[in-house]
């Protein structure tokens, strides 16, 4: 369905608030009501979250919705709500995340793509699988991050937590495994606590190291149906293992992703990358702010980062604050403590 029919009238009117900034109200008619209904969320929750993110006044009347606020704003807010009502139309739930990526696909829309006529068309990636067949990237950043995954062999990626790095990785080796291009996944972190001591842990080696790894099988599950997932960990078609055990190895034939890779040490950080066999794909996620080595160590992900830069064939996909997806107040708590750490930098430097 393209953008033309999915906005049956539209009205826009100029206005002017009592500071004379000029503002425009717009309306939009959508054809089925229980699709604008899913657009609008329950209780018009989705329409709120797009007056956060775009400063503007949404409200909704059956199935209409009327726009008000700055004409860019409008303008994207109304791009947003055609792609939600596109994907709804599709069948597609509409969660917040969808919201998300309707905004941010709506900005690359108004700057790249000014007279797209088809709101249907996707340019941002998707991960195809068996469970979840069609997850969209929900921003530029995201991406970029698909594309460098599909495109080479050996992929970086840093930036803050909530960026999706982890779950846009497993997504996507999960993806290869079904299509044949791997026999196999790896999924690996290093076994550092987050500033706590935990001493003995207890049980087989799965049992001690499945705390450190809980994410990875959170996000395994969310692309697998899990008796797949158990029955893969138990035929060896998925390996989770500590980054310790990866020494003396030649993965071929797999896909390897090393998790929290800003808690590998240098030396370990080498002795993974050169684990890379013939066939294989591999995936290093971090966040350089977070690392729990201890003090005075320095970090395997900034290293390699450092090294490698400009290594042909390598990817290397940066995430910004902005590309935080989890929830609004994570992006906010991200952006506080780096604007803490900008202005703490300064009045260290002149000590």
């Amino acid at each position: 369905m393209s953008s033309r029919d999915a906005a049956l009238k539209r009205e826009a009117d100029p206005l002017r608030n009592q500071g004379g900034t000029s503002e425009t109200e717009l309306t939009i008619s959508f054809p089925d009501n229980r699709h604008a209904s899913n657009v609008f969320g329950q209780y018009d929750h989705n329409l709120a979250k797009i007056e956060r993110r775009l400063n503007v006044v949404a409200a909704a009347n059956g199935n209409h919705v009327t726009l008000r606020g700055a004409a860019p704003s409008v303008d994207q807010a109304r791009r947003a709500l055609e792609h939600l009502y596109a994907r709804a139309a599709a069948g597609h739930p509409i969660t917040l995340g969808e919201v998300d990526g309707a905004v941010e696909e709506s900005a690359l829309q108004g700057s790249l793509f000014p007279n797209e006529a088809n709101l249907g068309s996707q340019p941002f990636e998707e991960i195809r699988t068996r469970k979840k067949p069609g997850v969209r990237a929900r921003n530029a950043a995201q991406s970029a991050y698909l594309r460098a995954l599909k495109k080479y062999e050996l992929v970086f990626s840093e930036g803050p937590a909530g960026t999706g790095k982890t779950w846009l990785a497993v997504g996507h080796a999960v993806s290869l495994l079904e299509q044949g291009l791997v026999e196999r996944i790896i999924l690996s972190r290093p076994a550092v606590e987050a500033g706590e001591r935990l001493g003995f842990l207890p049980g087989d080696m799965r049992e001690k190291v499945d705390p450190y790894l809980r994410p990875i099988y959170d996000a395994l599950q969310d692309f697998m149906d899990p008796r797949m997932v158990e029955r893969g960990m138990q035929t060896g078609m998925i390996e989770v293992a500590p980054l310790a055990f990866m020494r003396g190895r030649t993965l071929s034939n797999a896909c390897v992703l090393l998790d929290e890779a800003q808690n590998a040490t240098t030396m370990q950080m080498k002795m993974f990358l050169t684990r890379l066999g013939e066939g294989s794909r591999m995936i290093v996620n971090g966040d350089p702010t977070q690392t729990d080595l201890p003090p005075g160590q320095k970090s395997g992900l900034s290293h390699a980062l450092q090294i490698l830069r400009g290594v042909e064939g390598i990817g290397h996909v940066v995430f910004r604050e902005a590309d935080v997806v989890r929830h609004d107040l994570v992006r906010r708590i991200v952006d506080a403590y780096d604007s803490a750490a900008r202005t703490t930098e300064p009045s260290e430097g002149r000590k």
